[in-house]
């Protein structure tokens, strides 16, 4: 039994490291954990002492980990997933039937992936079927009948109270560091098709500051918009992600867009147990990590 508290004691002392590493800090992670940040700093000293080595710098301008505490965080996020994906084994009923689901081209770029093929090997089953389309086709097809469940961006005012919120990020007005914004005349303005909402955000809103965006490069993905940004064809909104030396947020005339919401949604008046089961999966990954986090 002591072996067995003292196993328990260094997973959760994994799992607070891990969240110091996600959170960006002792204090972030102890909100995020619902723990006080003693609690969070003690767990991690003795750890620590288990293993006769510093894991945290604790230098103010320094790197936050030590070379160590970087190679365990390696160790720890495959000791973590086995650990979690047996216990789900062992503690879940057998699932079957089938799951429409939809995803945004971003949430496949999340956590999501590595749930869903958790989900997978515990519940063969179940068969999953996928659709990777834009947010407001997801909707129109939620509201068809056509998914059982969507996971996909919307902006903040819009989520519903029975959606749970996955993550949020920031808009931004994105442009090559090159690219020199027109005194006067039309902004060339990069954009996904007319079925993106951040489009039809900039289209009634983004406009109201007295600047005319003219559309000159339109394409559905966001590693075309990307490229064209760099290549300096224009401006865009993207996600904080994208940006990098080749894409740089601007000081743009234009409007502060809205903040975005990733949600799980799902279909009225479905009755699943399959889909329930996939959704306690999410949940359970929100509840360990306070969220969840870009993989890209």
């Amino acid at each position: 039994m002591a072996d067995l508290k003292s196993r328990r004691l260094e997973i959760d002392a994994l799992r607070v490291l891990r969240a110091v590493k996600q959170h960006g800090g002792v204090t972030r992670a102890a909100e995020a954990l619902g723990l006080t940040q003693s609690a969070v700093s003690h767990k991690i000293k003795r750890l620590e002492d288990s293993l006769d080595c510093a894991l945290l710098t604790r230098r103010p301008k320094g790197p936050m980990f030590t070379a160590l505490g970087l190679d365990l965080l390696d160790y720890a996020e495959k000791i973590l997933a086995m650990h979690d994906e047996a216990l789900l084994s062992l503690a879940q009923k057998d699932l079957s039937g089938r799951i429409m689901l939809g995803l945004t081209e971003d949430t496949t770029l999340t956590d999501l992936s590595r749930i869903l093929g958790r989900f997978r090997r515990l519940h063969p089953q179940v068969a999953v079927r996928t659709r990777v389309r834009m947010s407001l086709i997801l909707r129109e097809q939620l509201e068809a009948g056509e998914l059982d469940l969507a996971i996909m961006q919307m902006f903040d005012h819009e989520v519903r109270p029975t959606d749970e919120v996955l993550f949020q990020e920031d808009l931004h007005w994105v442009a090559s560091p090159e690219f020199e914004m027109p005194a006067q005349g039309p902004l060339p303005f990069l954009s996904y098709d007319p079925n993106c909402f951040y489009r039809k955000w900039a289209m009634d809103f983004g406009q109201d500051a007295g600047d005319v965006l003219e559309t000159v490069f339109e394409c559905s993905s966001a590693a075309g918009i990307s490229a064209a940004v760099k290549a300096g064809l224009g401006i865009a909104l993207l996600n904080g992600r994208y940006v990098s030396p080749d894409i740089a947020m601007i000081d743009s005339r234009l409007p502060q867009p809205p903040r975005l919401s990733y949600v799980v949604r799902r279909a009225r008046k479905t009755h699943n147990p399959a889909l329930e089961g996939l959704i306690n999966e999410i949940r359970a990954e929100i509840g360990r990590k306070g969220g969840l986090s870009l993989a890209g």
